[in-house]
């Protein structure tokens, strides 16, 4: 993407099912849990470069010990730092140290890879967040890759039992609403049992037992409404991951006789664990995955699944395109897009060059490739068909020596600095992050097509790529987007919530002002400004408003006039994913909010309104 954005969380569970020793003598090592867990935080990274965080639960700490480890830290080198963190401290133990009361040495780990869509940051928003207690039932690990639209609502209910959160923040109200009803729980199973069991070993171990972690699941998450994968551990080692109902964000999870894990992608598993695609299974939206503490796995349906739509971003870019199924969707999705690039090029393949905006719009390229390749495969049938017997030599040579021209045009050649100037000075730095192949393409006379997987905000388009690939001075600069227009704010977990951002919704402004449709505007203010005190079940979506008087093609072409920087000498023109080629591409992935504005969720509908409140008074009062 050529536009940076950051997006969902990565999170990490993992559950030793058999006693350390038997680590020790069939790995050589007792770290084996912590050394996977390393792995999944790894081969995550994509997911999360502003902080990491890492736990460990031990079952067999002494008393008079700590029972739980815990490292965190900010920075896109966090996971470097809190895995060496962890090993100092596994390092100064001193070496008569029972191996029960090693730091990070216990049966159930926990990770997590953050990025900020909120603008909070430091060591104080970095999960693993922890909930302690001197008695091991009540103390809790919670990370996630999540956000609630309803945190007001969410806050009042604490408020409401009585609790004072620290923090405005969803994790920490979440991790106090959970704790709450964990509290209750234990305390329910103390005056069950606390005459029949004479010592405190024992009623806790009673306990332990029969704490009903799905019980508490229900109770805790009955107000959510948001898209999230909640990731925890109790002090007894007992696990969950649980699945928001309408599955909009990802988890995947798989295990054997000796060990049990959870992560935010499944390759991410399959890699780590060497093992095929389907011994890794998804976990169903609205159920948890719970591993207790004697090592029985299950699942339970917490939340009924309702309008299932999973998140679509995750297969056009967030995910890693290793996944069998995501590597093959982003093919489809460059396949889909031939005709309206035929259109674009007036079917003149003899002088296009086709490339791609690195790196992760490559597959996307791959299978628009594809589908060009069969399309000329067809055309030199048809002219050697219709030529029949007066088909010369020569013309049967040229014939087939028609191919689809592809170069690597722009390269990403070093992350430059910008930060560090101001003005007309930064834009002229951004305008150097891409690099181009000089001679790649024949001046005035060759096309040039070049594929990116979405287009958000178009400033690096607007202010590097474009500039550099017109320094080629091809004829026409046909820029490719393999997803629909960004017309919509997320508000599940991805950086895209200022409306004035999107570069859709700037073309769609200015053509109602130029259309004299000043009007829409202001009664789309109104009509938003008049829901803001309806619960959230009864807001509309009344921003639509502002796209419905223009026509896709419409659009895009004032999309292409705003992100053509002055100057250019060639001809600028842009070409977008359908909704339905989208839809064909990911059947199984509808959510496409962003691009509709049909959110799955009551919450998305007033946050969608209030993000154009907020950018009315702002730029239009």
């Amino acid at each position: 993407m050529s536009d940076y954005l950051k997006h969902e969380c990565g999170v990490a569970l993992i559950r030793l099912l058999k006693p350390i020793e038997f680590y020790e003598e069939k790995y050589g090592t007792w770290m084996y849990g912590f050394n996977k867990l390393y792995l999944l935080l790894e081969k995550q990274h994509n997911r999360g470069q502003e902080g990491a965080g890492i736990a460990c639960v031990s079952l067999k700490a002494a008393p008079g010990t700590e029972y739980i480890a815990r490292e965190r830290a900010i920075g896109s080198g966090a996971i470097q730092e809190v895995f060496k963190s962890a090993h100092d401290a596994i390092n100064k133990t001193p070496v008569a140290t029972p191996f029960e009361n090693v730091p990070f040495r216990g049966e159930a780990y926990i990770g997590h890879l953050r990025y900020s869509t909120t603008g909070r940051r430091g060591i104080s928003y970095i999960h693993p967040f922890l909930r302690r207690n001197n008695w091991r039932s009540r103390s809790l690990l919670i990370c996630g890759n999540f956000n609630l639209t309803n945190v007001d609502e969410v806050f009042e209910q604490l408020v409401h039992q009585g609790q004072h959160p620290r923090l405005y923040s969803d994790t920490l109200m979440m991790l106090e609403l959970m704790g709450n009803y964990l509290d209750r729980e234990v305390q329910h199973l103390y005056e069950l049992y606390k005459f029949k069991f004479s010592d405190g070993d024992s009623l806790n171990r009673k306990i332990a037992e029969n704490i009903d972690l799905a019980h508490v699941l229900r109770r805790s998450s009955k107000s959510w409404d948001g898209g999230y994968v909640i990731c925890g551990i109790t002090g007894n080692t007992d696990m969950f991951a649980f699945r928001d109902p309408n599955g909009i964000r990802p988890a995947f999870y798989y295990h054997d006789d000796e060990i049990a894990i959870v992560a935010s992608e499944r390759p991410v598993i399959q890699t780590v664990m060497n093992v095929g695609v389907e011994d890794v299974s998804e976990l169903p939206p609205g159920q948890a995955f719970i591993v207790r503490q004697d090592g029985q796995i299950y699942q339970e349906q917490i939340q009924e699944p309702r309008n299932l739509t999973p998140c679509s971003f995750e297969r056009i870019y967030f995910s890693r395109g290793s996944d069998t199924d995501i590597y093959q969707e982003r093919k489809t999705l460059g396949r889909s897009l031939i005709n309206p690039i035929l259109k674009a090029i007036d079917h003149d393949l003899e002088n296009t060059v086709f490339s791609f905006i690195p790196n992760t719009a490559e597959v996307a390229y791959f299978g628009m490739m594809e589908s060009f390749e069969k399309y000329l495969s067809e055309q030199k049938k048809n002219l050697i068909k219709s030529a029949a017997d007066n088909l010369s030599e020569e013309e049967l040579d040229r014939i087939l020596s028609m191919h689809i021209r592809q170069e690597k045009v722009a390269i990403k050649d070093i992350k430059l600095r910008t930060f560090i100037a101001e003005g007309v000075s930064r834009d002229d730095l951004a305008a150097h992050v891409y690099d181009i192949t000089y001679g790649s393409i024949r001046p005035k006379t060759d096309n040039l097509v070049v594929i990116d997987d979405s287009i958000v905000r178009g400033t690096t388009l607007k202010q590097s790529i474009i500039k550099i690939l017109d320094r080629l001075k091809p004829k026409k600069i046909v820029i490719v987007s393999s997803s629909p227009q960004v017309r919509y704010p997320d508000c599940y977990g991805i950086d895209m919530n200022r409306m004035d951002e999107f570069v859709a919704f700037q073309a769609a402004i200015q053509l109602l002002k130029e259309n004299n449709l000043r009007k829409v505007i202001d009664e789309t203010y109104q009509k938003c400004k008049a829901q803001v005190h309806l619960p959230k079940e009864q807001v509309v979506n009344h921003v639509k408003a502002i796209y419905e008087p223009f026509s896709q093609e419409t659009l895009t072409a004032k999309i292409a006039e705003i992100l053509t920087p002055e100057g250019t000498s060639s001809e600028v023109c842009l070409v977008f994913q359908s909704l339905e080629g989208l839809h064909q591409a990911c059947p199984n992935h509808c959510g496409d909010w962003y691009f509709s504005g049909n959110y799955p969720t009551p919450g998305g509908n007033k946050v969608v309104n209030l993000a154009y409140i907020k950018y009315y008074e702002e730029k239009e009062q």
